[in-house]
């Protein structure tokens, strides 16, 4: 799955700031590009998971499918 990110430098106080619009509320930080970028994918990918185990406990097993996206 491919998401675009919002990458901004934080002024104030040094480091990046990114977002993950598709998913409000998910932000992160890091003092790199590379680490605020890795933040932000362990960040959705929590909220993937929260997400799905709140999907399979909506419905019965066999009314869950996965899919690849």
């Amino acid at each position: 799955m491919k998401l675009n990110v919002v990458l901004e430098k934080d002024e104030e106080d040094g480091g990046y700031v990114v977002m993950c619009p598709v998913f409000p509320g998910c932000v992160s930080q890091g003092e790199t590009k590379a680490e605020a970028l890795a933040n932000i994918k362990d960040a959705i990918e929590g909220v993937l998971a929260v997400l799905n185990d709140r999907a399979r406990r909506m419905h019965d097993s066999d009314q869950v499918v996965e899919v690849d996206v």
